[in-house]
């Protein structure tokens, strides 16, 4: 089983949490409670039929009607078209619209709002536009925003870079640490412990094939990320392995501490996902580092995968040079010395 594990499963995962680990809002089921029945009520909502992020799912009489559907969220966002809509407009008055949003997921919900509302504002241009045949597209500021490092704002370039720390991360700790592990609990342990070799030859030799493998892992990762997902990777892949060859140093060094204050497989990998859940969560995989509270942050200084992934990320997406990133380099090869000294020195070889 540990063939698959070192070399299937972090291939599936990439592919797998690449494509399905977003934020990105897309599809969203809309519904509309049109009491209008007007010519502009229906060109309202051709412009949000024929937007990629909506999917109009129905069109209902009353609103009560949507209950239901909302609740069973086949229908995440609702928008009430009143009566005398068409009316009011062509007059020159204001129409209220009314927008329901789903917010049990609070963030998805500020999304959803925000789209709809860029999708009335810019009616709401061509509205006035027809009525005072002033081309609103030229009167008072134009924006033309430029992105840069990642264009088309596809969610899987700011994934993939952390997608791959995180797999390298899993096989470095959880197996070299149980790997270690295992010898206590078949009963191996004492007779390596009564073996001429050194403490260090046996560390080397129980960490060295891990360190290679991850290594081999992440060559591979890079080489997926830039043909299937059309990663750019800007920086230097030199770069990127010379660190992580460090970084991996440090990951080993994490799975041998874990291994000497542990007895069996089960009470390891216990205490490697209680850490590396909290360390995953607060890395700047899913969401900025900068937007948690001020406490979060402080606790990411303990925190190796968040370093790692910063410099992923700076060195893949926006080219940073060595001088660039210098200070994630310190900080990984300090804490890398430090962990696994530690672990070599809390590590007891004794028959």
């Amino acid at each position: 089983m540990m063939i698959p594990i070192i070399f299937v499963m972090p291939i599936v995962q990439l592919l797998i949490l690449s494509y399905t680990a977003t934020f990105e809002i897309k599809n969203v089921s809309i519904a509309f409670v049109d009491n209008d029945h007007s010519n502009l009520s229906r060109e309202l909502i051709s412009k949000f039929n024929g937007s990629k992020f909506f999917t109009v799912k129905e069109i209902s009489p009353a609103l009560k009607l949507l209950d239901e559907p909302m609740r069973n969220r086949r229908v995440e966002i609702i928008l009430k078209i009143p009566s005398g809509f068409e009316n009011k407009i062509t007059k020159g008055q204001n129409a209220d619209v009314q927008i329901i949003t789903d917010a049990v997921n609070g963030s998805a919900a500020n999304l959803m709002t925000y789209y709809a509302s860029m999708i009335l504002l810019d009616f709401n241009k061509s509205i006035i536009t027809q009525t005072t045949g002033m081309n609103m597209t030229k009167a008072g500021i134009t924006v033309e925003p430029r992105f840069w490092f990642n264009p088309e704002l596809d969610y899987k370039t700011y994934m993939v870079p952390g997608i791959l720390v995180l797999l390298i991360t899993l096989i470095g700790a959880f197996l070299s640490g149980m790997n270690v592990v295992r010898e206590k609990e078949i009963g191996t342990i004492e007779q390596l412990n009564v073996t001429p070799i050194k403490k260090h030859q046996f560390i080397i030799g129980k960490l060295f094939p891990f360190w290679i493998i991850a290594m081999v892992d992440l060559s591979f990762g890079l080489l997926l990320a830039k043909i299937i997902f059309s990663i750019p990777i800007v920086g230097s892949v030199w770069l990127i392995l010379g660190v992580a060859a460090v970084y991996l140093l440090l990951v080993l060094g994490i799975g041998l501490f874990i291994s000497t204050i542990t007895e069996t497989q089960q009470q390891a990998m216990f205490i490697a996902w209680f850490f590396f859940v909290i360390f995953i969560m607060l890395s700047g995989l899913f969401t900025p580092v900068e937007a948690m509270p001020r406490w979060a942050q402080m606790l990411n200084i303990l925190n190796p995968i968040a370093y790692f992934i910063d410099f992923m990320r700076l060195v893949m997406l926006k080219g940073a040079t060595v001088t660039d990133v210098l200070p994630q380099i310190f900080k990984i090869s300090v804490y890398a010395v430090a962990m696994l000294g530690f672990s070599i020195l809390r590590y007891k070889k004794r028959a």
